[in-house]
């Protein structure tokens, strides 16, 4: 049986207040080691793998660009991770790479049929028809997004999409949630 240890963990370790410093003032710090996935698991730091952003993705150690682009493009055509075996499987690396990651991945299942699931839609390529089941879009946007693609081409992003079709703060942050570029 292993003592119990009374001190608490900043004690036995100098660098651990560094490292939770580090973690809770910058939400995009991007992780160096073994040893801050636990700090950050136990501040309460969670990665939904089949809702993470490329961003979010290269905040964990040892994941370079490309590797953060495949998994969120997979995610973002529909496949869903369940394990750290399919994401070790998405990339091609062997399972014990990535085990160290596992205390701050959260694997969580979307059923797109739900009604509580937001069902992204990428409006570089989504029909008039497919815009207007995203909630605030009626027919009249919808058509403008369409026409606007058509005659400027594809959107960068959130904020080249709002700005393109003048659309207010407001509807922009509602449409956020729904959109995928």
């Amino acid at each position: 049986m292993a003592p119990f240890n009374w001190l608490p963990q900043d004690r036995i370790n100098p660098n651990w207040q560094a490292i939770q410093a580090k973690i809770q003032h910058d939400p995009y710090y991007r992780l160096q080691s073994a040893q801050e996935i636990v700090v950050a698991a136990q501040l309460g730091l969670k990665i939904d793998v089949n809702q993470a952003s490329v961003d979010d993705w290269l905040r964990l150690p040892g994941l370079s660009i490309h590797q953060a682009r495949t998994l969120f493009d997979l995610t973002s055509l529909g496949v869903q991770f369940c394990c750290l075996e399919d994401i070790a499987a998405a990339l091609g690396v062997p399972i014990g790479r990535l085990l160290p990651l596992k205390p701050i991945l959260s694997f969580c299942y979307y059923d797109e049929e739900s009604p509580s699931t937001p069902q992204l839609v990428n409006p570089n390529t989504a029909s008039v028809e497919q815009l207007t089941k995203i909630p605030a879009v009626d027919l009249f946007l919808a058509r403008a997004i369409a026409q606007n693609r058509l005659e400027c081409g594809v959107y960068r992003n959130l904020a080249d999409f709002g700005r393109r079709l003048s659309l207010n703060p407001q509807l922009i942050s509602e449409l956020m949630y729904y959109l995928r570029f």
